[in-house]
């Protein structure tokens, strides 16, 4: 059982080492060599970096787009998320109940449903061709409040009743109770939202249609399609449009996995 656990894991590792491979061999010989074989190179990498600019394909503009959009949504969703899940958890107030079945609703329809809906808002807003486009409508998680909340739901109230004797605020209390509890779910969720808007094709592909506006997953793909030829830079690109997910897993592995058996339970 064991072997077999292992073989599935190499199975499911090949594409990425061959992708890594690849990208860093002459474009001639990534599909006439073995895995380990050819002359390894960084040079696949510089000229992303350097030539792709005059095939008007600027990657390091893109990666810095992808970065700041990512990391603005991101930290958007984990602030929103923690303030609305905590009072959907412990606060009374009118239609409490029908935003929890709301939010539930909103989890299991499509989100490709909303597009349409989205891009009319979003040219309404005068906001197609810029940074806003892919910020604004990822701002808020419904998944990342229900998650909070399932979270928040199982806290004791001594730690809530402990803070408002300290004359806590609301900020406080979400900031520096809330938060520190439940470091393993609101990882989880970071992990997730990180993930999901910096791998995010569709919706960029849709709003933006300026080069030098392009997040890295679109950049890669539109330069594909027109250079198919440089196969060496564009297994480089992927490289890098993965990088940031694998660093960002080693690093929080810990709490991920803590999450990940949270929410089995």
């Amino acid at each position: 059982m064991t072997l077999a656990i292992y073989a599935l894991a190499l199975t499911w590792l090949y594409p990425f080492a061959w992708m890594v491979a690849a990208s860093l061999k002459p474009t001639a010989q990534i599909y006439t060599t073995g895995l380990f074989e050819g002359d390894f190179t960084l040079e696949n990498f510089r000229f992303l970096f350097a030539t792709a600019d005059k095939l008007d394909r600027p990657f390091l503009q893109a990666l810095a787009i992808s970065a700041v959009v990512t990391l603005s949504v991101t930290a958007s969703v984990l602030l929103s998320s923690a303030f609305i899940a905590f009072a959907l958890a412990r606060l009374r107030f009118p239609g409490r109940g029908l935003f929890g079945s709301f939010l539930l609703l909103q989890m299991v329809v499509p989100t490709t449903m909303f597009i349409l809906p989205l891009f009319v808002l979003v040219k309404q807003l005068g906001l197609l061709n810029s940074l806003g486009a892919l910020i604004l409508p990822s701002m808020m998680s419904g998944w990342g409040i229900y998650m909070m909340s399932q979270s928040f739901k199982s806290m004791p109230e001594d730690y809530f009743d402990a803070a408002r004797l300290d004359g806590a605020s609301l900020w406080q209390t979400v900031m520096k109770v809330v938060v520190p509890l439940n470091k393993s779910i609101i990882a989880i969720v970071a992990l997730f939202t990180f993930t999901g808007t910096w791998d995010n094709f569709l919706w960029p592909l849709i709003v933006i249609s300026d080069v030098e506006r392009m997040p890295l997953s679109v950049l890669l793909a539109t330069f594909s399609k027109q250079y198919g030829g440089y196969a060496g830079p564009v297994m480089a690109g992927a490289v890098l449009q993965t990088l940031p997910l694998v660093l960002l897993f080693v690093l929080f592995r810990r709490h991920f996995l803590q999450g990940m058996s949270l929410t089995l339970k």
